[in-house]
């Protein structure tokens, strides 16, 4: 009997290849595959998609959130970037949009592209969010997200191109993603200047909308505490990047329509 198999293609090189796979295991026929578009990807993001409808064989569908016209409007919107239970983009832009899909569509499975170095966000994802049956090909085939990039490197497809800049992850890169962390932001400073003081502008805006501090950043360090791109006038005393120690880039996770630092929390 045919299987009804989602599998979500978020523009990143592991969901790309958990497609893939997926219809190794249930055949094309099978498979339907989706992209959430924030209309806030890299431009490069569309011709990996192009590039990915090849290799399957089947067009990536494309849903989205209605309601809004940039993702800068969920943030003014909101008042809100990066908090501790994720970003207000993330919930907005991907997993409700997932939700409200789920609602009106039949599935047997749901493919997402966590790796091998994820099996606590499966874990978490199964536990939380049971109705959306997940499987995770990439766990099966015990795959990394080096393994997925010279996979499709051999296959002949060019990855995203923020790969090849040093970025670990392909999430919103249109203004840089704000979940990417002191490290990520550094490096965007240095790289894309232009995008750096955008966002910095915008903390600074939200900052001043909502009568107290909005930003990217916390500090992990000892003394903690939130971070500004830029130092904000009204808060002198607050800690802006120039003031944090040089950090390389760390892992980002693929945002697949479950993101935010709450996937790794399993709720009791």
């Amino acid at each position: 009997m045919d299987k009804k198999i989602v599998c979500w293609w978020s523009g990143g090189i592991t969901s790309a290849v958990a497609c893939k796979k997926a219809i190794e295991l249930f055949g094309l026929d099978s498979c339907r595959f989706i992209m959430m578009d924030t209309g806030n990807e890299d431009d490069d993001t569309y011709r990996f998609k192009a590039d990915c409808e090849r290799l399957y064989g089947k067009e990536i569908e494309v849903i989205r959130n209605e309601k809004y016209n940039s993702i800068q409007e969920v943030w003014i919107q909101a008042k809100s970037l990066n908090v501790a239970h994720g970003a207000i983009c993330s919930s907005e832009l991907k997993r409700e949009v997932r939700k409200k899909w789920q609602k009106e569509n039949t599935y047997d499975y749901q493919v997402f592209g966590f790796d091998i170095d994820e099996p606590k966000r499966a874990k978490a994802l199964k536990l939380n969010y049971p109705d959306s049956k997940p499987i995770f090909p990439l766990l099966m085939f015990a795959f990394s997200k080096k393994d997925c990039i010279k996979m499709m490197v051999d296959i002949g497809i060019e990855p995203p191109r923020t790969y090849k800049l040093g970025f670990s992850n392909n999430n919103c890169f249109k203004t840089g993603c704000v979940q990417g962390g002191i490290g990520y932001w550094q490096k965007m400073q240095t790289d894309f200047p232009e995008k750096f003081e955008a966002m910095a502008q915008m903390e600074h805006r939200l900052t001043d909308l909502k009568g107290e501090p909005v930003t990217i950043s916390k500090d992990q360090g000892k003394d903690g505490g939130l971070v500004f791109l830029m130092p904000h006038p009204s808060y002198p005393l607050m800690k802006d990047l120039s003031m944090m120690k040089g950090r390389q880039p760390e892992p980002l996770l693929e945002c697949n329509g479950i993101c935010g630092t709450n996937d790794l929390i399993i709720n009791p």
